[in-house]
């Protein structure tokens, strides 16, 4: 297995070696230093922390200097801790997208849009209470009821209502690896991904 760091920068389509025409994702991925190798006897877990975007040394705090000093890393935007990369790297290494192939399977997490309080509708994919016949002006989008009669009297938990709605962590599975270009440390990806453009994702290896 095989995990890195990695910015989406958009989708486009592209034609494979047997003429489909397949949307993809694009993702910059790397290089990602290895920061840090936590073991359980220093730090009770296994571990190994990448790093990820190469940033002036001004807009790091300075606990993080100090971390990144220590290990003789340049200060990078972002640390994230993989599990499946213990025993496969070590301190000083780096991590590129040489180590995908075509054809890989592989999993990707990331930060969904933020899309702000949404109605049923939009959150649930509810059909509306109705049409706006016999006067009524506002029941197209309407919930409808959400509560019993006089027992038990109270709106049950997880009732679907309106809320806020994205800006969560979501994970894909089996997504496939469709090209890597280690010049420019690419990747594409089959399919679309969790993520507005220039967000982070993390991508590891089935």
């Amino acid at each position: 297995m095989s995990a890195i760091l990695g910015r989406k920068l958009g989708m486009t389509s592209i034609y494979t070696v047997d003429g489909a025409f397949v949307p993809c994702t694009v993702i910059e991925a790397g290089p990602c230093p290895v920061v840090q190798v936590k073991t359980e006897e220093i730090d009770g877990y296994s571990a190994v922390q990448l790093g990820f975007e190469v940033i002036p040394e001004r807009k790091v705090n300075r606990p993080k200097a100090g971390h990144l000093a220590k290990h003789g890393v340049e200060p990078v935007r972002t640390l994230k801790e993989f599990k499946e990369l213990v025993d496969k790297v070590k301190s000083g290494d780096i991590v590129t997208v040489d180590a995908f192939t075509v054809g890989d399977k592989i999993k990707v997490s990331a930060t969904s849009k933020g899309k702000g309080f949404q109605g049923v509708v939009r959150r649930h994919h509810f059909a509306g209470v109705g049409m706006t016949s016999h006067g009524q002006s506002d029941r197209p989008r309407a919930p409808g009821s959400i509560g019993s009669s006089s027992y038990p009297s109270r709106v049950f938990k997880g009732m679907r209502m309106g809320g806020r709605m994205g800006g969560t962590r979501i994970t894909v599975r089996n997504l496939v690896v469709l090209q890597v270009v280690p010049d420019e440390n690419l990747i594409l990806i089959k399919g679309s991904i969790p993520g507005a453009m220039n967000s982070m994702v993390e991508i590891v290896k089935l």
